[in-house]
């Protein structure tokens, strides 16, 4: 039985659409709070699947686990990260453009380098070599963007 206004991590994670293991990662993490009934059962506060929201659309936007925890710590001790927060979200809109610029130019190198293979193809007689994997010896700029994006350089 749990206490009243108290939600059950079984009961939480089904009304927020998660598990019981994301429950205790965000616990472990600050993100939630749980109490112990009396029978030792964890119970998560009435407001609990708002926070959840929260936490949910916050992660969807960019911001990290550990970000949210330190901002929601400043909260739950009275304070106002708005400014923080607010910060932040700039300087992640910043990355996302540079990111964004760099894979447009990904993309018009890759369609440049798919141009050059169609044509090489168009000359290769027979189902012979056209040393494509080899053309790119000679694009070195096309892995180093893609490095810069989280790639692996390869292909």
């Amino acid at each position: 039985m749990t206490t009243k206004g108290c939600l059950r991590p079984a009961e939480l994670a089904q009304v927020a659409g998660v598990s019981t293991d994301t429950l205790r990662h965000y616990e472990r993490k600050g993100l939630l709070k749980a109490t112990r009934s009396p029978n030792g059962y964890r119970e998560y506060p009435s407001d609990a699947p708002a926070r959840l929201n929260l936490v949910q659309h916050a992660l969807s936007v960019g911001f990290s686990l550990d970000e949210l925890a330190a901002f929601m710590g400043v909260r739950d001790r009275g304070g106002a990260p708005c400014h923080d927060v607010r910060a932040l979200a700039a300087k992640k809109l910043q990355e996302l453009e540079s990111r964004i610029q760099g894979l447009e130019q990904l993309r018009r190198e890759m369609r440049t380098l798919l141009a050059d293979w169609d044509a090489r193809l168009a000359r290769t007689k027979g189902g012979g070599k056209a040393l494509l994997l080899e053309s790119l010896a000679g694009a070195p700029t096309t892995r180093r963007r893609h490095n810069k994006l989280g790639g692996k350089g390869q292909l």
